[in-house]
């Protein structure tokens, strides 16, 4: 049977992970190519993305490693530039990349503010303004954005810009998906909800010394009682790139095990 992708070019920005096992867009970047995809994978990290593209080829697949700061248009211009020219058009644009600072609307400073809105909300801006217009050259392509729990739901820490930035994605995807509708081209936010991957230890580090009872503590939230993984974001974003997904855009899809229906 041919892959989901089969035929199509998939690009992702945040193909890395931050650690050993699986990241929400190094899981996406390899499901992507198993379901038949050729895979550009970009990170700020050259090596991250460089070990996601050896997976892809061991398995079979075909990759690219790119290395980009997504806050930085000219890289960003380029690196699409080069899957063009490779591939000769862009099917699926991945949206992974993402930082939070803790701190309320006091503690937080100017200079951490404008971080966290460059990395989370800006890059996004800076990628879709590049691949839009070879989507709207092909009349194709889907869109996916990952943006948090965090972006419709206080969730106990004090990362203000993070919350602001991340609803910041949900709308602006929803208006390029009304923009593009018309044009072939959908665009959908995933919001992950508590997940198990190597970013959130990182995040945590200041705030546990034990890791097992930081995982506790988050599987005891959702009401399906455990945490998420990159494989449960990446099977979202499979259905989402996928044709099975041609009538839906402009959707918010939790990820998140039911947290976002749970009152208290």
């Amino acid at each position: 049977m041919p892959g989901r992708l089969e035929n199509k070019i998939a690009l992702v920005f945040g193909a890395g992970s931050v650690g050993e096992g699986w990241g929400n867009g190094k899981a996406s970047a390899v499901l992507y190519a198993r379901e038949g995809a050729k895979v550009a994978c970009v990170d700020i990290n050259a090596e991250a993305a460089e070990r996601t593209r050896d997976i892809i080829e061991r398995e079979g697949g075909t990759a690219l490693a790119l290395q980009a700061d997504v806050t930085n248009l000219d890289r960003v211009r380029t690196v699409v530039d080069t899957v063009k020219e490779h591939w000769g058009r862009i099917d699926v644009l991945h949206n992974n990349v993402g930082m939070n600072i803790e701190g309320g609307p006091v503690e937080t400073t100017e200079e951490q503010w404008d971080r966290v809105m460059a990395v989370n909300l800006k890059s996004m801006f800076f990628t879709c303004k590049c691949v839009l217009p070879i989507m709207e050259a092909q009349r194709s392509g889907s869109i996916i954005n990952i943006s948090s729990l965090a972006s419709i739901r206080w969730l106990h820490f004090n990362y203000i810009s993070y919350y602001a930035s991340k609803a910041g994605v949900n709308h602006f995807t929803r208006a390029i998906a009304l923009q593009y509708a018309d044009k072939g081209i959908r665009a959908n936010t995933i919001l992950p909800g508590l997940m198990d991957t190597p970013h959130i230890y990182q995040a945590m580090k200041d705030h546990y010394t034990d890791f097992s009872e930081m995982r506790q503590k988050r599987s005891a939230i959702p009401p399906m009682k455990r945490m998420g993984d990159g494989w449960d974001i990446a099977h979202a974003a499979l259905f989402l790139a996928s044709d099975e997904a041609k009538y839906i855009t402009g959707i918010d899809l939790c990820v998140d095990g039911g947290l976002h229906c749970k009152t208290h």
